[in-house]
């Protein structure tokens, strides 16, 4: 079968590779349809993480058709379509039943890698996939783009507005406005929140930024940043602040832009060394995030509102490659190109 293969900083190939097989009772072979490449793929593409040489993608998003499962598995049988969450909770242990199964306790294997293939082993699928009803082809491309949202960014986005207790009538800050950020601003709306602010410096990411419930664009950075942030809440900061980048600057930008008790949904993947904690400690900042709860939200709440038409965060995906020209989605999100790359796989 053919699957990416990470050769060097800016070089992705397709390669020839064995197709995978049921290994454990609780695994689940899936024929890829869509998946596509992340942000936090684009640390090593870009050198800026070390990452073996003709290495495994580390693509961990998906929707496909199940092809086998093993002896374990109760809930999806070969020929269903599902999302395949980046997550693996087991969806009984403290963590998944407080709704933070990216934080499953049973699992060490919790994380996918290498989904940008034409066949993945997911591992622990009984209760971590979530079915789909009908087949890809009862659906249009751009809701085949939504429901691959699903196995991460949009989950994630939902993410930091969930653990930052972002509730009716709040004003939040977006910090971010990739994909992340940009699915963030989708969430604070969907949560009710009366202003959302977006840091953004790109005019198309503005654009859908605005399209998706956005009131305010911020287009500076650093000090001048949280100086608009103020002017725009008479001086008090935002209720809730969803971090949605992971570098040291989002992250200070994030603990400043809110007001005193406010909280900080942290799901930008950490790529500071250390953080200074003394001012959020004198501001009582509150500190929260991590792993998205993927197929906690999916169940819940955003598979519906995709499939009724409530949400639309297929939009992300601004172009479309094939799995041979992955390399091309990859340099289009590394050269700004592009805000996202969705890859089609059948």
């Amino acid at each position: 079968m053919k699957s990416t293969m990470f050769m060097e900083p800016g070089k992705v190939a397709i390669e020839d590779i064995e197709k995978p097989q049921v290994q454990a009772p609780d695994d689940v072979i899936i024929h890829v349809v869509r998946t596509c490449v992340c942000g936090s793929d684009l640390w090593a593409y870009r050198g800026l993480e070390d990452k073996p040489h003709h290495s495994e993608n580390t693509g961990h998003e998906a929707i496909g058709i199940v092809e086998a499962v093993g002896s374990d598995i109760t809930t999806v049988v070969p020929g269903d379509f599902v999302i395949a969450p980046f997550t693996h909770g087991c969806g009984h242990c403290a963590a998944c039943r407080a709704g933070f199964d990216g934080d499953c306790q049973n699992h060490t294997d919790n994380f996918s890698n290498g989904v940008q293939a034409e066949y993945i082993r997911f591992q622990h699928g009984e209760w971590a996939l979530v079915k789909i009803p009908g087949q890809p082809s009862d659906y249009s491309e751009d809701m085949l783009a939504s429901l691959l949202t699903l196995a991460d960014v949009m989950a994630t986005g939902y993410h930091a507005a969930r653990v930052a207790n972002m509730k009716t009538g709040d004003t939040v800050v977006v910090v971010g406005d990739g994909a992340v950020g940009l699915c963030g601003v989708i969430a604070a709306q969907m949560r009710g929140a009366k202003r959302i602010i977006i840091m953004s410096r790109h005019e198309d990411r503005q654009k859908l930024a605005r399209e998706f419930g956005a009131t305010d664009v911020i287009a500076e950075r650093g000090d001048d940043a949280i100086a608009k942030v103020k002017a725009l809440t008479n001086g008090a900061g935002a209720d809730a602040v969803l971090e949605c980048v992971g570098t040291e600057l989002s992250n200070v930008t994030a603990m400043q832009a809110g007001r005193p008790g406010a909280i900080v949904g942290r799901v930008g993947l950490p790529h500071e060394p250390k953080m200074d904690m003394t001012a959020s400690f004198y501001n009582n900042t509150i500190i929260a995030g991590g792993p998205a709860s993927v197929t906690t939200y999916d169940k819940q709440v955003l598979l519906k509102a995709v499939l009724d038409g409530d949400i639309h965060p297929g939009k992300v995906f601004t172009k479309q490659f094939s799995l041979d020209d992955i390399d091309a989605g990859y340099q289009a999100m590394t050269n700004r190109e592009a805000i996202k790359s969705l890859i089609v796989v059948d």
